[in-house]
C-alpha cells in the first residue's frame, strides 16, 4: 500500500474522498474494497458493518477528530466521525469504545450530516 492511498466515499448525496494512513487496519479495509453497506447514525458519526474481524491497535482511541475514518473492533465497524456522539463529553467527539483511526475526509466532513440512517453507502477505491 502506498502512503497517498485515497479512497471515495458515497452516501445518499454526498460524495467525499479520504486519505488512509498507513497502518494494518487501513491495508484490511482496502483488501476488501468495494464495500457496501448501509449506514447508520449515531448522534454526528456514521458507521456501517464491514468484512473485516481484527483487535484494536496498539494506539486505538475512543477520542477522536473531526473527520476521522476509525475502524470499531467491536462492532466490525467502518466509522465516520463529523461531530458529537451520546458518548461526547462537552466539545470532544467520542466513539463507543476505542476504534482503530486509519484516515481522514478530505474537506468539509459535516457534509455527512445529511445522510440518513438506512441510505446505501459504498466505499471504492479513489480512481486517479
Amino acid at each position: 500500500m502506498t502512503d497517498n492511498l485515497r479512497i471515495t466515499i458515497t452516501a445518499g448525496s454526498v460524495s467525499m474522498d479520504a486519505d488512509l494512513i498507513d497502518t494494518e487496519t487501513a491495508r484490511a479495509v482496502v483488501s476488501r474494497l468495494p464495500i457496501t453497506g448501509r449506514v447508520n447514525r449515531w448522534g454526528e458519526e456514521i458507521y456501517f458493518s464491514i468484512p473485516v474481524e481484527m483487535g484494536r491497535e496498539a494506539d486505538a482511541r475512543d477520542v477522536v477528530e473531526m473527520g476521522e475514518l476509525g475502524y470499531w473492533p467491536d462492532g466490525n465497524a467502518f466509522c465516520i466521525f463529523f461531530g458529537k456522539t451520546p458518548a461526547s463529553r462537552g466539545e470532544e467527539i467520542r466513539a463507543a469504545s476505542p476504534v482503530n483511526v486509519f484516515g481522514r475526509v478530505s474537506g468539509d466532513a459535516t457534509r455527512f450530516g445529511s445522510v440518513a440512517d438506512g441510505e446505501e453507502i459504498v466505499v471504492t477505491v479513489k480512481k486517479s
